[in-house]
Order: C-alpha cells, then sequence, then structure tokens
C-alpha cells in the first residue's frame, strides 16, 4: 500500500470571539507557494498508485460509459426568427458544435438530420478551446438581427471570462475583448448595443456596462451599481423582446430593474424597491391589446410566493395565483396566448399552463383555466427546454426519471396534443423495465418526513434481495432542488447490484420555503440529522446496511458529508466528498475571499455573531474532526474519496486539502484519497471525455468501498 502524502504541521492560531483555534495546516493556501502545489500533485501520485491494482476495472467501467452514449448526436433543433438552432457532438471530440440551418415555413417539424449543405457552425468549442486543458462557454447569444454572436469564454476555470463579438457572415472579429461574466447578457433590439456584468474582486457581479460592438471597451458606460456586497446582480431580455430585466438579489431580498431595448441609452428604471425579506422577479408580456404588463413572482405575504400581474406603467396589482403551501412556485414564462409556470410539489418539478385565449386578460380566473403538463410515474421532473419565439402556441418541455431516459416532446397549447421530438439514446442492451424506482419517506428527529427518490435494478437488488450496497446522494443548501433524473453512467453501479438513492433534506428547496428555512442559519444541524435519518431508513428497512452504505455530495453536500462523517462514522462504509465545503467558519470569517460575504444571509455571519460563530463551529467538519470516540476508543472515519479544483473560485483547493491532511493526522487508519484538478474549478474537467473518466475513477472508489470488485 502506498504511503500518503503528510503535509508539515506549521503553528498558527486564529482566534474569535474569545475562542482560539489552532490550524497548523493553515499554510496550504498558500496558492503561489511551491510546496504546496508539489504536497497537490503527491496527493494525486498517491491516487493513482492505489488505485493501480483497479486499473482494469477503471478502464472497463469508462469504456461501459462511453459505449452507452450516442457520441455523435444531435439536440433538437429550436426555431428562433428565420433559423432552426442546436448543438450537436462529434465521436471523439470533447465539447459541443453549435450550429443553425435556415427555417422553412410555421409547422415545420424541426430537421433532425446531421448536416447538409445548408448547416452553418457558428461557434465550435473544440477549436475555441484550441487544446486548453480546459475550456468553458459563458454567454452564447446571437444578436436580434442574427448577424452577431455575442461570446464569453475562459480557460482556467476561474470562471472570470472574456466576452468577445464574431460577425457571422464572415467570420469576422470584433477587435475589442471585454473582462465580463455568465451572469446573463442582453442584446439590445439595434442588434449593436450590448448589456455586460462585470464581477469585483470578491468575484461579485456588481456592475451593467453598455457596450457597442466594434468599440473600444473604454468607451463603455456604467448603467447600474450594486455597492451592497450581498447582493449579486444579473441581467436577460424577456421574450417578448419589450424589456432587459436587471435582477439584484440577495439571499433573501431582490430588486428589478428595466431597460427598454428599442432605447438602449435610457437610464434603468426600478420597478419596486427592495425591502428586507422580500424577494420578486418580473417577467414581461405584451398583449394583444397593446398594454406591457408585468408578471411579478414574490414572497410578500406569500411564503411560497404568489404571481401577480401590473400594468408596466404602474397600477394595482392583480393576483393570478394565491400562495398555495407547500406548492413552490419557481418561475414564469411568458407567451402570447399562454403562460407556463414552473412549480414543486412533494418534492418534483413539473409547469402548469395558463391560457391566455384573448392575447391580454390575466387575472385570477386564468389560474382556474390552468392544467398541468402530463409527468412519468413519481417520482420524476418536468422542464420547460428551449422556447425562444413568444408567439409560439406550442410549449418544447423535457421529462425524466430515475428509471425514464430524458425525453424532449412539444405540447399543443389548444389541443393538449403532445408530440415527441426526442428521446436520449442508451446503447446497448438498456431495457428500462428491468430498474425500478419510489419514493421513499424516513421520519426525522422531530418527526418530519423526509422524502428519499430510490431507483434500483429489480432482479438484482431491493430489500426483496436482502441489504444491497446503496449510495445515499444528498445536498441540502441554499434552497437547491435535487431531481431525480436518468442518468446512462450509472446504469455501471446499478447492473452491478447498487441500489442508488437521493435523500431530499431540508435546506433544499423540494417541498417549499418552509423545507429551505428549517435547514439554514441555526437549523443547519438539520440538514445533517435529516440525512442520517435517511439512512437509517435505508438500513432499517433491509434496503442496505452500514457495511453496503457509501454517501455521496458536493460542494454544500460536501459539507453534508462531513458533517455526517462527524456525527455517526459507524453508519458509513464509504464517502465520497467533491469540492467540499468543510472549512466553514474559517472561510466565512475571511471577508477577502470570494463571496464571503454574499453567504452570511444562508449561513450568517460569524465575524458579527458569537451565536452563529459557536453554531457554526458545532457543526464545521475540519473543526470537528476527533480521533477518539465517545468511549474513548480510537476513531476510524470511514473510507474517504474527496476533491478539489486548484483554480476554484467558490471553495478553496485549500479546505479539503487541509480536511484530508487533518483526518489522516486523526488515526493513521483513515484511509482517505484526495484528487485535485490542478487546471480547473469547481464543476471539475470540462471535457467531456474527461469527465467520464473522472466519473469511472468515483466509481471505483464506491465498488471496491463495498466489496463489488
Amino acid at each position: 500500500m502506498p504511503t500518503p502524502p503528510r503535509p508539515q504541521k506549521r503553528p498558527f492560531e486564529l482566534s474569535t470571539h474569545g475562542i482560539t483555534r489552532s490550524d497548523p495546516y493553515y499554510w496550504l493556501n498558500e496558492k503561489d507557494n511551491p510546496e504546496v502545489l508539489a504536497h497537490l500533485e503527491a496527493e494525486n501520485a498517491f491516487v493513482e498508485a492505489s488505485f493501480a491494482d483497479q486499473k482494469p476495472l477503471r478502464e472497463a467501467l469508462y469504456q461501459e460509459i462511453i459505449a452507452r452514449i450516442e457520441q455523435t448526436d444531435l439536440s433538437v433543433p429550436y426555431r428562433r426568427g428565420p433559423f432552426w438552432y442546436y448543438e450537436r457532438t462529434v465521436e471523439g471530440l470533447s465539447y459541443s458544435i453549435v450550429c443553425r440551418r435556415p427555417a422553412g415555413p410555421l409547422g415545420e417539424q424541426p430537421p433532425m438530420e446531421f448536416g447538409g449543405d445548408d448547416e452553418e457552425v457558428i461557434f465550435d468549442e473544440n477549436i475555441e478551446a484550441n487544446g486548453a486543458l480546459f475550456f468553458a462557454t459563458g454567454n452564447l447569444a446571437v444578436s436580434p438581427d442574427h448577424a452577431w454572436l455575442a461570446y464569453a469564454t475562459e480557460t482556467e476555470g476561474d470562471e472570470r471570462y472574456r466576452l468577445r463579438f464574431r460577425r457571422l457572415a464572415d467570420g469576422y472579429e470584433a477587435p475589442e475583448t471585454i473582462q465580463a461574466t455568465y451572469y446573463g447578457l442582453a442584446w439590445a433590439n439595434d442588434s449593436a448595443t450590448v448589456f455586460y456584468t462585470r464581477v469585483d474582486e470578491a468575484m461579485r457581479p456588481f456592475q451593467v456596462w453598455r457596450h457597442t460592438v466594434g468599440t473600444e471597451h473604454t468607451t463603455d458606460a456604467l448603467v447600474l451599481e450594486e455597492l451592497d456586497a450581498k447582493f449579486f446582480l444579473s441581467i436577460g431580455k424577456t421574450k417578448d423582446a419589450r424589456a432587459i430585466v436587471i435582477h439584484l438579489g440577495s439571499k433573501t431580498t431582490s430588486e428589478c430593474w428595466l431597460i427598454d431595448p428599442s432605447q438602449p441609452l435610457e437610464a434603468p428604471v426600478i420597478v419596486q424597491a427592495r425591502r428586507q425579506g422580500i424577494e420578486y422577479a418580473v417577467e414581461h408580456h405584451h398583449g394583444s391589446d397593446g398594454v406591457d404588463r408585468l408578471l411579478i413572482i414574490t414572497n410578500d405575504g406569500a411564503e411560497d410566493f404568489t404571481l401577480l400581474v401590473q400594468p408596466r406603467k404602474g397600477g394595482t396589482p392583480v393576483e393570478v395565483i394565491p400562495n398555495r403551501p407547500g406548492t413552490r412556485i419557481d418561475d414564469v414564462d411568458a407567451f402570447a396566448t399562454f403562460l407556463v409556470v414552473t412549480e414543486r410539489l412533494d418534492a418534483e418539478r413539473r409547469l402548469r399552463i395558463l391560457p391566455i385565449p384573448d392575447g391580454s386578460t390575466i387575472d385570477h380566473e386564468t389560474f382556474d383555466r390552468s392544467w398541468l403538463v402530463d409527468a412519468p410515474a413519481s417520482p420524476s421532473t418536468t422542464w420547460e427546454a428551449e422556447n425562444p419565439e413568444f408567439t409560439s402556441t406550442s410549449l418544447r418541455f423535457g421529462q425524466t426519471s430515475l428509471v425514464t431516459p430524458s425525453r424532449v416532446a412539444e405540447i399543443d397549447v389548444s389541443t393538449h396534443r403532445v408530440n415527441l421530438l426526442k428521446t436520449q439514446v442508451v446503447r446497448g442492451e438498456f431495457d428500462a423495465a428491468k430498474y425500478a424506482t419510489t419514493r421513499l419517506w424516513a421520519t426525522a428527529t422531530d418527526g418530519t418526513e423526509i422524502p428519499i427518490s430510490v431507483v434500483w435494478r429489480s432482479d438484482g437488488a431491493g430489500p426483496e434481495h436482502g441489504p444491497s450496497p446503496t449510495l445515499l446522494y444528498g445536498y441540502g443548501s441554499y434552497e437547491h432542488s435535487v431531481d431525480p433524473t436518468f442518468s446512462s453512467l450509472r446504469l455501471s453501479l446499478l447492473d452491478r447490484g447498487v441500489v442508488f438513492a437521493i435523500a431530499h433534506v431540508r435546506g433544499g428547496g423540494e417541498l417549499g420555503r418552509r423545507w429551505y428555512e428549517e435547514g439554514k442559519f441555526n437549523q443547519k444541524a438539520t440538514t445533517f440529522t435529516d440525512f442520517l435519518a435517511c439512512a437509517h431508513h435505508l438500513i432499517d428497512h433491509g434496503w442496505t446496511d452500514p457495511n453496503r452504505l457509501v454517501a455521496r455530495g458536493a460542494s454544500a453536500g460536501g459539507l453534508l458529508m462531513g458533517a455526517i462523517a462527524n456525527l455517526e462514522p459507524e453508519t458509513f462504509t464509504g464517502i465520497v466528498a467533491e469540492v467540499p465545503f468543510v472549512d466553514c467558519v474559517t472561510t466565512m470569517l475571511d471577508e477577502t475571499l470570494p463571496l464571503t460575504i454574499g453567504e452570511y444571509e444562508e449561513w450568517g455571519n460569524p465575524s458579527e455573531s458569537e451565536s452563529v460563530f459557536r453554531t457554526m463551529l458545532s457543526y464545521a467538519p475540519y473543526d470537528n474532526v476527533t480521533s477518539t470516540n465517545l468511549d474513548g476508543s480510537p476513531r476510524r472515519y470511514p473510507r474517504m474519496f474527496v476533491t478539489s479544483g486548484l483554480n476554484d473560485t467558490r471553495v478553496g483547493y485549500f479546505e479539503p486539502a487541509k480536511w484530508v491532511a487533518k483526518l489522516r493526522e486523526a488515526n493513521v487508519d483513515n484511509e482517505v484519497y484526495f484528487r485535485t484538478e490542478l487546471g480547473a474549478g469547481h464543476g471539475g474537467p470540462s471535457g467531456r471525455y474527461d469527465s467520464w473518466a473522472d466519473e469511472a475513477l468515483v466509481y471505483t472508489f464506491i465498488l471496491t468501498t463495498v466489496g463489488l470488485v
């Protein structure tokens, strides 16, 4: 067995609210220190050496993954003006190719064949990457006249994008390059003016700028600036092309401004001034009567949000959809003759269509006429797909479940007739009938029922076959919901007898705003105990046992992994913690780090409040690593696989690096593997083949941990 790296301990102390913490690995945050890079490289070498004996399994998993994927594939083209736009991939190439083709008469079906003399490649990411180890595209937006392409790219994984402009007719590149973000971009209707966002030193989007294509960026005009460090700024254009919306949002408060895209030089106009704790978002609808209306989703007096409508020029808002406790309104999209509302109920996303027969009257009766798009058997998810045309009379949507490959369909809003456009191809011998899915409910410590979405291969796993190897996934922060979606990659686990489960714990948004509120601030520990309740439910009902149970989570879900490892290390045989937020106290005390201040409304401010500090310290994974159990016996943590990205601006690589060192220090028997993407950031490698190879390594860890080799 190779010897794991052991970084040097260097005395360092942090004192807060009269409490002093020793952090001998603090020096690992010195990114430019050659010793740090050498340590990360040594950790990577340790992983490769440790899994050398499993190279055949790792390679087999990788080959299985790519063998199931239609590597040369085509997205369903969507119509925008005179063109069909789509993306395609080519076997052997890592990135997408964005294309368009001339569109025929209205009602024409999208062209699903490859190539053709009329295809125009407008952006080939494989060429743009130019051999870079990492490549990401941020904003990719065609001008209203379809003549120009605005595109933002970055090659480090640090989310610092460079915005450029290309004339599509001849490939001419405008000379300017602008530092921008991926938090939206909006073309004015003149196809020459562009609004974009910039970030501050903490990577917070805080400004909107106006640019004219072909001019020096030094002549750009500042349109709006947000100085409150808790607020993030984003921008986008409404479907009816009548408004550009600037959205300012903290974790608890919103404010929106409008720009007329036909008058790009005019100053933005505020919709509603911010009020602490009030969130809202705005969509725009240009009625057949010529009246411009604002559709407003807000939590003002409505915990799970309500939908209002009011004239753009001002007036009394009219309630369209009332607050329905437990049914969370997430979004609204406006078409000429109908609205589409995305809502959540019982840990499932669904679409509600609200007809507007006369194209103008939107009121409470609009909701009375509404209906839901049919969904696959529960647990499943339905979402709105690409629908750029305001005048469309049909809706493009997508659906999937844990056993149902993703499909894209179109529904005629008048007749309710559904036209299936594409189903995800799973190559090989895939048969959905061999797999089963269900929804379980675990009982939390306070009696709350926690949903668990489960999938397994019914001819070899499940309670009727005795305890099975099980992978339990969790997140539980930021009101983010983990949807039950299909994965062809996951079949490599299911076909080997592994059960896969999602714990929809509090802190997420699966069951409404209350679900989120009960898993944040001083109630954050609820997220962890909910996850443990789900684990115990699976054990107590014969799905698995502690010797076969592996937990997995990423980012804030990595914090969850670190917390449950400290709370109940004996419940799990393995843990996968990807880019984990495990040194949360130290990070949240450092306002110079990216995003820290904006996170205060999610976690609290430990610098300002001793109560918040003590609460956070009570669950922080790094601070609570211990070498002994309550009975004094040596503590052994589950087998762990931990990842990070050197250029990660969201969770610094040094957090998991320090955590891993401390875990090994606590007990030499703690088996921990730590792998860092040295040329990437929070999302890991950018190329699809590299991502699949990474997943094959994670699967190798999981299968060897549960004894399925």
